[in-house]
């Protein structure tokens, strides 16, 4: 019983990773839908909107007009379930778990003077949406997770000349997360559903440097810390069989653990080339290895269900990962600029611990963005991008005779739409 309670608990921190979000583990890129059509090359080095407050603040100080920046990313994410045994035997493998998706992003950026700005941004840094169809043949581990964190962002940017600037900005996070597993104490008892909820704020901080290198080359680099919380919340067992031993068949019992979203460090390098063509480069190391184990303490548990081990560790043993990525922009004319791009990520996950929860593999992805402006006052920008991944196998199991292996091919479709207002 351990194993199949600590699971589902775990799955509060360790569960947020997800295919339907374009960075690995259980990071999302999308907080700049200019940046998405050079897929995030250039990031900390372009400033090109209001949207830098997260991808570099120090990059304010390139902005000399007072202006609003907004929009949302939006995901179609598929998955093909081959080669799946599970024991016990049946159940589907539909692989429809991730439902329609927006990700949404707002900032506002006001120059003060030739050398300060300020700023304040909200996005979404980390989150997730899954939902396994019922009756999923691997549901003991995983059939059902919404997670998500929004972060607000006041910012200030000094400029120190017209070749460098700094940027900083503290970071108030807000994870909420509700998750849904099957329980079953032996293989010939009936299913049933245990529901975990939890939330809590935290403190973090995003700090940049920008430095004009050259009259035509500009250089970033952008620090995002790591953010430590402790959810707290509730965990409710709903399970028939509690009732044959003399227990109610509905428990409610206090849940808590300890998550830290991991540190990253963004380098990007922006070159115009001449007034029509400008390339982007850049590479992301984010510090997943810290993720070796999860502390769960649970409370009131009743003894049917191992209430002894109030305080349980699993490893996890995620690594670091390294992203990558190349775009570049044309200015077609006045009013339009064309985007493309290209990034690698690698998954911070290993072919022993990844569950359906977290079956990603190392991906590609291709973007293409444009940007309209009408008006010297509005920027209008678009952007898609195509995801895919490397087949993975999940391979699960634990003390009640419980199983499931499978191999997972996921994809997804990427549409991005957001504005910016200029004062």
């Amino acid at each position: 019983m351990k194993k199949v309670m600590l699971k589902t608990t775990l799955s509060l921190a360790v569960t947020l990773a997800s295919t339907q979000l374009f960075a690995s583990g259980f990071a999302i890129n999308e907080q700049s839908i200019s940046g998405m059509g050079t897929g995030f090359a250039g990031r900390s080095s372009s400033a090109d909107d209001a949207s830098t407050i997260y991808g570099n603040p120090a990059g304010m100080s390139r902005i000399k007009r007072e202006q609003v920046t907004g929009g949302a990313a939006m995901l179609d994410a598929h998955t093909d379930i081959s080669k799946a045994n599970s024991s016990p035997n049946g159940g589907s493998n539909n692989g429809d778990m991730v439902p329609f998706i927006a990700v949404p992003m707002a900032y506002y950026v006001k120059p003060i003077d030739d050398h300060w700005a300020f700023g304040i941004g909200m996005y979404a840094p980390f989150g997730l949406v899954t939902d396994y169809e019922s009756g999923f043949a691997g549901r003991y581990f995983g059939s059902k997770s919404d997670v998500k964190v929004v972060t607000l962002q006041p910012t200030v940017s000094y400029a120190f000349n017209d070749k460098v600037s700094i940027g900083f900005g503290p970071t108030i996070n807000r994870i909420d997360g509700t998750l849904e597993s099957n329980l079953s104490i032996t293989q010939a008892a009936p299913d049933g559903k245990v529901k975990i909820k939890g939330d809590d704020t935290a403190l973090g901080y995003n700090v940049g440097i920008l430095v004009q290198a050259t009259d035509s080359t500009r250089v970033g680099l952008t620090y995002h810390s790591k953010v430590k919380y402790k959810l707290e919340g509730s965990t409710k067992v709903d399970y028939s069989v509690l009732a044959a031993v003399g227990q109610n068949p509905s428990q409610k019992y206090d849940a808590s653990l300890n998550l830290t979203t991991p540190e990253s460090v963004d380098f990007s390098v922006t070159h115009q080339i001449d007034d029509k063509w400008t390339v982007y480069a850049g590479s992301t190391w984010t510090r997943w290895s810290q993720l070796k184990n999860i502390t769960v303490e649970n409370s009131g548990v009743p003894t049917i269900l191992n209430g002894q081990f109030s305080t349980i560790t699993e490893e996890q043993n995620w690594h670091d990962t390294w992203a990558h990525a190349i775009g570049a922009s044309y200015q077609l004319n006045k009013e339009w600029v064309l985007r493309t791009g290209l990034s690698v990520d690698q998954a911070p996950t290993n072919n022993v611990d990844r569950s359906p929860r977290i079956p990603t593999g190392d991906r590609k992805i291709f973007s293409l963005g444009a940007g309209w402006s009408p008006t010297d006052d509005l920027t209008i920008d678009v952007a898609y991008s195509y995801l895919r991944e490397e087949s993975v196998k999940v391979n699960n199991s634990n003390d009640r005779g419980q199983t499931y292996d499978a191999k997972y091919q996921n994809w997804a479709n990427g549409f991005g739409v957001g504005a910016t207002y200029r004062f």
